[in-house]
């Protein structure tokens, strides 16, 4: 099979792809809603499907994040962004943290494990988009 190297039949391809992907995500997203209607959120959320669309949300944000980090000004300082953005999740989770413990039936502990998680989930993001601007001003500056 030889490459294409057709820029119009490479965009071609590209596009089928992105509809075959929306027909594959509806498709999940209808099962999964039939259910959820019929057996509820833990019947919905046993089913291996939903792990499957999971997985597929978080790396289709990811391919998206290197992307966007392509697309952004070059005047962007990485260390700047990775500050801002680390004390703006420091103040979500503990936010979230505070007001989890004062809900009735959680205590402290709960609103600090919840804050942690919120925080490890939200560090990860930060620091992969902080490494893909430092490697591309980095590629910029030799």
């Amino acid at each position: 099979m030889k490459k294409i190297t057709d820029e119009r039949l490479v965009l071609q391809n590209l596009k089928n792809i992105r509809i075959a992907f929306i027909i594959q995500t509806i498709g999940i997203l209808g099962i999964l809603g039939y259910d959820l209607v019929t057996g509820g959120l833990d019947e919905m959320r046993k089913n291996p499907l939903w792990t499957v669309f999971i997985i597929t949300a978080v790396v289709s944000a990811y391919l998206s994040m290197s992307i966007s980090a392509d697309h952004e000004d070059n005047k962007i300082n990485p260390r700047k962004s990775l500050i801002i953005s680390l004390v703006i999740l420091i103040l979500i989770t503990t936010v979230v943290g505070f007001f989890v413990s004062l809900t009735q039936g959680f205590s402290i502990m709960n609103g600090v494990i919840v804050g942690a998680i919120l925080f490890i989930c939200g560090l990860i993001p930060i620091i992969y988009i902080y490494y893909l601007r430092k490697n591309r001003q980095d590629k910029e500056s030799e």
